[in-house]
Protein backbone atom coordinates (compact mmCIF):
# COMPACT_ATOMS: atom_id res chain seq x y z
CA UNK A 1 0.00 0.00 0.00
CA UNK A 2 1.31 3.47 -0.93
CA UNK A 3 1.23 6.11 1.90
CA UNK A 4 2.18 9.54 0.45
CA UNK A 5 1.18 11.43 3.85
CA UNK A 6 3.82 10.46 7.02
CA UNK A 7 1.02 9.95 9.47
CA UNK A 8 -2.74 9.51 9.34
CA UNK A 9 -3.22 13.17 11.56
CA UNK A 10 -1.44 15.27 8.96
CA UNK A 11 -3.12 13.21 5.96
CA UNK A 12 -6.66 14.88 8.09
CA UNK A 13 -5.19 17.88 8.73
CA UNK A 14 -4.33 18.93 4.46
CA UNK A 15 -7.71 17.58 3.90
CA UNK A 16 -9.61 19.48 6.69
CA UNK A 17 -7.64 22.66 5.33
CA UNK A 18 -8.96 21.40 1.54
CA UNK A 19 -12.51 21.27 2.77
CA UNK A 20 -12.43 24.77 4.50
CA UNK A 21 -10.67 26.22 1.65
CA UNK A 22 -13.33 24.93 -0.76
CA UNK A 23 -16.43 25.78 1.74
CA UNK A 24 -14.99 29.50 2.25
CA UNK A 25 -15.40 29.85 -2.29
CA UNK A 26 -18.64 31.60 -2.92
CA UNK A 27 -20.24 28.89 -4.95
CA UNK A 28 -22.23 25.34 -5.14
CA UNK A 29 -20.34 22.19 -5.71
CA UNK A 30 -21.23 18.41 -5.34
CA UNK A 31 -19.12 15.74 -5.32
CA UNK A 32 -18.36 13.08 -7.69
CA UNK A 33 -16.31 9.94 -7.11
CA UNK A 34 -15.07 7.75 -10.40
CA UNK A 35 -13.60 4.49 -10.51
CA UNK A 36 -10.68 3.88 -12.69
CA UNK A 37 -8.19 1.81 -13.80
CA UNK A 38 -5.64 3.35 -11.46
CA UNK A 39 -7.97 3.89 -8.09
CA UNK A 40 -10.56 6.17 -7.25
CA UNK A 41 -10.55 9.84 -8.45
CA UNK A 42 -12.57 12.92 -6.41
CA UNK A 43 -14.07 15.58 -8.72
CA UNK A 44 -15.66 18.99 -7.61
CA UNK A 45 -18.57 19.79 -9.70
CA UNK A 46 -19.79 23.28 -9.93
CA UNK A 47 -20.99 26.08 -12.40
CA UNK A 48 -23.80 26.02 -14.56
CA UNK A 49 -25.73 23.07 -15.40
CA UNK A 50 -26.34 24.32 -18.80
CA UNK A 51 -22.80 26.02 -19.58
CA UNK A 52 -19.95 23.89 -21.79
CA UNK A 53 -18.02 21.34 -20.09
CA UNK A 54 -14.40 22.97 -18.66
CA UNK A 55 -12.24 20.36 -16.94
CA UNK A 56 -9.54 21.79 -14.19
CA UNK A 57 -6.36 19.77 -13.53
CA UNK A 58 -4.01 21.58 -10.77
CA UNK A 59 -0.06 21.16 -9.96
CA UNK A 60 1.92 19.32 -8.30
CA UNK A 61 1.42 19.81 -4.38
CA UNK A 62 -1.91 21.59 -5.45
CA UNK A 63 -4.85 22.38 -3.68
CA UNK A 64 -8.09 22.15 -6.07
CA UNK A 65 -9.92 24.90 -4.61
CA UNK A 66 -7.08 27.04 -4.54
CA UNK A 67 -7.54 26.62 -8.60
CA UNK A 68 -10.85 27.08 -8.33
CA UNK A 69 -10.31 30.41 -6.69
CA UNK A 70 -8.25 31.83 -8.66
CA UNK A 71 -10.34 31.21 -11.46
CA UNK A 72 -13.70 31.94 -9.90
CA UNK A 73 -14.95 34.10 -12.68
CA UNK A 74 -15.68 31.16 -15.06
CA UNK A 75 -18.37 29.88 -13.00
CA UNK A 76 -21.26 31.41 -14.78
CA UNK A 77 -19.78 30.59 -17.81
CA UNK A 78 -18.89 27.24 -17.47
CA UNK A 79 -19.50 23.64 -15.86
CA UNK A 80 -16.76 22.95 -14.03
CA UNK A 81 -15.56 19.31 -13.28
CA UNK A 82 -12.33 20.15 -10.83
CA UNK A 83 -10.30 17.05 -10.86
CA UNK A 84 -8.33 16.15 -7.90
CA UNK A 85 -5.19 14.54 -9.40
CA UNK A 86 -4.47 10.61 -8.37
CA UNK A 87 -1.19 11.31 -7.28
CA UNK A 88 -1.65 14.75 -5.09
CA UNK A 89 -2.12 15.41 -1.30
CA UNK A 90 -5.80 15.74 -1.81
CA UNK A 91 -8.85 13.46 -1.91
CA UNK A 92 -7.91 11.07 -4.90
CA UNK A 93 -6.80 7.69 -4.09
CA UNK A 94 -2.83 7.61 -2.72
CA UNK A 95 -1.01 5.88 -6.23
CA UNK A 96 1.76 6.78 -8.00
CA UNK A 97 1.62 6.54 -11.82
CA UNK A 98 4.27 7.00 -14.67
CA UNK A 99 5.40 10.44 -16.27
CA UNK A 100 6.64 8.30 -18.49
CA UNK A 101 4.25 6.44 -20.36
CA UNK A 102 0.41 7.08 -21.15
CA UNK A 103 -1.10 6.84 -17.90
CA UNK A 104 -1.92 9.93 -17.26
CA UNK A 105 -3.61 10.63 -20.35
CA UNK A 106 -5.27 7.02 -19.90
CA UNK A 107 -6.69 8.16 -16.82
CA UNK A 108 -7.85 11.23 -18.23
CA UNK A 109 -9.48 9.56 -20.99
CA UNK A 110 -11.53 7.13 -18.73
CA UNK A 111 -12.53 9.68 -16.30
CA UNK A 112 -13.94 12.03 -19.49
CA UNK A 113 -15.91 8.69 -20.59
CA UNK A 114 -16.91 8.00 -17.36
CA UNK A 115 -18.32 11.51 -17.25
CA UNK A 116 -19.93 11.32 -20.38
CA UNK A 117 -19.08 14.41 -21.92
CA UNK A 118 -18.30 16.04 -25.49
CA UNK A 119 -16.14 19.16 -26.31
CA UNK A 120 -14.32 19.42 -23.21
CA UNK A 121 -12.64 22.22 -22.79
CA UNK A 122 -9.33 21.29 -20.85
CA UNK A 123 -7.52 24.14 -17.94
CA UNK A 124 -4.35 22.59 -16.77
CA UNK A 125 -1.72 24.45 -14.68
CA UNK A 126 1.46 23.49 -14.35
CA UNK A 127 1.74 19.57 -13.88
CA UNK A 128 -1.77 19.70 -14.81
CA UNK A 129 -0.26 21.25 -18.25
CA UNK A 130 1.33 18.21 -18.49
CA UNK A 131 -1.71 16.01 -17.88
CA UNK A 132 -3.64 18.21 -20.60
CA UNK A 133 -0.79 17.36 -23.40
CA UNK A 134 -0.49 14.03 -22.25
CA UNK A 135 -4.28 13.25 -23.01
CA UNK A 136 -4.11 15.13 -26.04
CA UNK A 137 -1.37 12.56 -27.32
CA UNK A 138 -3.25 9.79 -26.37
CA UNK A 139 -7.03 10.39 -27.55
CA UNK A 140 -8.29 13.38 -27.98
CA UNK A 141 -11.94 12.67 -29.20
CA UNK A 142 -13.81 13.69 -25.68
CA UNK A 143 -11.89 17.34 -25.96
CA UNK A 144 -12.10 20.70 -27.65
CA UNK A 145 -9.40 22.38 -26.81
CA UNK A 146 -6.80 23.02 -24.13
CA UNK A 147 -5.70 26.09 -22.47
CA UNK A 148 -1.75 25.22 -20.45
CA UNK A 149 -1.21 27.70 -18.02
CA UNK A 150 2.63 27.50 -17.01
CA UNK A 151 2.65 23.67 -18.14
CA UNK A 152 5.58 21.23 -17.39
CA UNK A 153 6.57 19.30 -20.02
CA UNK A 154 7.13 21.61 -22.73
CA UNK A 155 10.84 23.59 -21.33
CA UNK A 156 12.92 23.22 -18.43
CA UNK A 157 14.44 26.30 -16.88
CA UNK A 158 17.81 26.84 -15.78
CA UNK A 159 18.54 23.58 -13.76
CA UNK A 160 21.70 24.88 -11.22
CA UNK A 161 18.73 28.03 -10.57
CA UNK A 162 15.90 25.93 -9.39
CA UNK A 163 17.94 23.67 -7.73
CA UNK A 164 18.97 26.42 -5.61
CA UNK A 165 16.35 28.88 -5.73
CA UNK A 166 13.80 25.91 -5.55
CA UNK A 167 14.29 22.50 -4.66
CA UNK A 168 17.09 23.52 -1.96
CA UNK A 169 14.81 25.93 -0.02
CA UNK A 170 12.42 23.26 0.02
CA UNK A 171 14.37 20.49 1.58
CA UNK A 172 15.55 22.51 3.96
CA UNK A 173 12.37 23.31 5.32
CA UNK A 174 11.40 19.51 5.29
CA UNK A 175 14.44 19.19 7.15
CA UNK A 176 14.31 21.84 9.77
CA UNK A 177 11.38 22.85 9.90
CA UNK A 178 12.12 26.87 9.75
CA UNK A 179 9.29 29.12 8.12
CA UNK A 180 12.22 31.49 6.30
CA UNK A 181 13.09 28.31 3.94
CA UNK A 182 9.38 27.49 2.67
CA UNK A 183 9.27 31.41 2.46
CA UNK A 184 12.00 31.67 0.31
CA UNK A 185 10.73 28.88 -1.78
CA UNK A 186 7.13 30.60 -1.93
CA UNK A 187 9.14 33.79 -3.21
CA UNK A 188 10.58 32.31 -6.39
CA UNK A 189 7.29 30.77 -7.21
CA UNK A 190 4.49 32.88 -6.69
CA UNK A 191 3.79 36.22 -8.27
CA UNK A 192 2.20 37.96 -4.87
CA UNK A 193 2.96 35.27 -1.60
CA UNK A 194 -0.08 35.62 0.77
CA UNK A 195 -0.86 33.57 4.26
CA UNK A 196 -3.12 31.06 2.48
CA UNK A 197 -0.48 30.31 0.30
CA UNK A 198 2.02 29.78 2.77
CA UNK A 199 -0.50 28.03 5.49
CA UNK A 200 -1.74 24.96 2.71
CA UNK A 201 1.74 24.41 1.70
CA UNK A 202 3.42 24.34 5.14
CA UNK A 203 1.04 21.76 6.14
CA UNK A 204 1.27 19.76 2.29
CA UNK A 205 5.38 20.08 2.48
CA UNK A 206 5.93 18.82 6.07
CA UNK A 207 4.16 15.66 5.81
CA UNK A 208 3.94 14.71 2.45
CA UNK A 209 6.14 12.11 0.40
CA UNK A 210 7.11 14.34 -2.55
CA UNK A 211 7.30 12.82 -5.87
CA UNK A 212 10.96 14.38 -7.72
CA UNK A 213 10.74 12.69 -11.00
CA UNK A 214 11.53 15.09 -13.70
CA UNK A 215 8.95 15.32 -16.02
CA UNK A 216 9.98 14.55 -19.68
CA UNK A 217 9.52 16.98 -21.92
CA UNK A 218 7.10 16.22 -24.93
CA UNK A 219 8.63 15.21 -28.30
CA UNK A 220 8.33 16.43 -31.43
CA UNK A 221 6.79 13.91 -32.84
CA UNK A 222 3.95 13.89 -30.58
CA UNK A 223 3.32 17.41 -30.70
CA UNK A 224 2.87 16.79 -34.39
CA UNK A 225 -0.48 14.21 -33.18
CA UNK A 226 -2.64 16.89 -31.73
CA UNK A 227 -5.06 18.56 -33.62
CA UNK A 228 -7.07 20.23 -30.75
CA UNK A 229 -6.18 24.25 -30.66
CA UNK A 230 -4.00 24.30 -28.46
CA UNK A 231 -3.51 27.54 -26.32
CA UNK A 232 -0.69 28.60 -24.11
CA UNK A 233 -0.48 31.02 -20.92
CA UNK A 234 3.12 31.26 -20.04
CA UNK A 235 4.66 33.59 -17.39
CA UNK A 236 7.94 35.86 -18.15
CA UNK A 237 9.58 35.27 -14.88
CA UNK A 238 8.57 31.52 -14.15
CA UNK A 239 11.98 29.98 -12.98
CA UNK A 240 10.50 26.51 -13.49
CA UNK A 241 9.50 27.38 -17.22
CA UNK A 242 10.81 30.16 -18.85
CA UNK A 243 7.97 31.63 -20.72
CA UNK A 244 9.52 33.33 -23.45
CA UNK A 245 11.46 30.12 -23.75
CA UNK A 246 8.06 28.13 -23.78
CA UNK A 247 6.38 29.97 -26.15
CA UNK A 248 9.16 29.69 -28.33
CA UNK A 249 9.14 26.01 -28.27
CA UNK A 250 5.36 25.81 -28.24
CA UNK A 251 5.68 27.70 -31.88
CA UNK A 252 7.83 25.54 -33.56
CA UNK A 253 6.31 22.05 -32.14
CA UNK A 254 2.41 22.51 -31.96
CA UNK A 255 0.86 22.30 -35.73
CA UNK A 256 -2.54 23.51 -33.89
CA UNK A 257 -1.30 26.39 -31.33
CA UNK A 258 -3.93 28.82 -31.05
CA UNK A 259 -3.69 32.37 -29.65
CA UNK A 260 -0.80 32.26 -26.61
CA UNK A 261 -0.83 34.65 -23.97
CA UNK A 262 2.29 36.11 -21.80
CA UNK A 263 1.97 37.00 -18.32
CA UNK A 264 4.84 39.81 -18.08
CA UNK A 265 6.12 40.09 -14.65
CA UNK A 266 4.64 36.63 -13.80
CA UNK A 267 6.13 33.76 -11.60
CA UNK A 268 4.93 30.63 -12.06
CA UNK A 269 1.65 31.31 -9.82
CA UNK A 270 0.36 34.53 -11.31
CA UNK A 271 -1.17 37.64 -8.95
CA UNK A 272 -4.80 38.41 -9.33
CA UNK A 273 -4.16 40.76 -12.14
CA UNK A 274 -2.58 37.58 -14.16
CA UNK A 275 -5.95 35.64 -12.98
CA UNK A 276 -8.16 38.47 -14.69
CA UNK A 277 -5.97 37.92 -17.68
CA UNK A 278 -6.38 34.16 -17.45
CA UNK A 279 -10.28 34.28 -17.52
CA UNK A 280 -10.70 36.85 -20.04
CA UNK A 281 -8.42 34.83 -21.96
CA UNK A 282 -10.48 31.39 -21.89
CA UNK A 283 -13.51 33.67 -22.30
CA UNK A 284 -12.37 35.22 -25.42
CA UNK A 285 -11.33 31.65 -27.03
CA UNK A 286 -14.16 29.52 -25.89
CA UNK A 287 -16.95 30.20 -28.27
Amino acid sequence: MILFFNMPKAKSEVQEFYQYKLDDLPLLYEYLNVETSFGNTRIILTGKANKPPLVLINGLNGCEPFFLESIIELMDDFRVYAIDVIDQPELSKETVLSVQDASYGQWMFELLAWLNIRDAVLVGISFGGFVGWKSLVLDERYISRVFLIVPAGIVKGCALKTLWKVWLPLMLYKWLKQPKHVQRFLKELFTENNESNLASLAKVLLNYEINFTPIPLIKREEAQKIKKPVHIIAAEKDILFPGVKLLKRAKTIFPSLGEVLLLRDSKHIPDLAGNKRIVEFIKNHVK
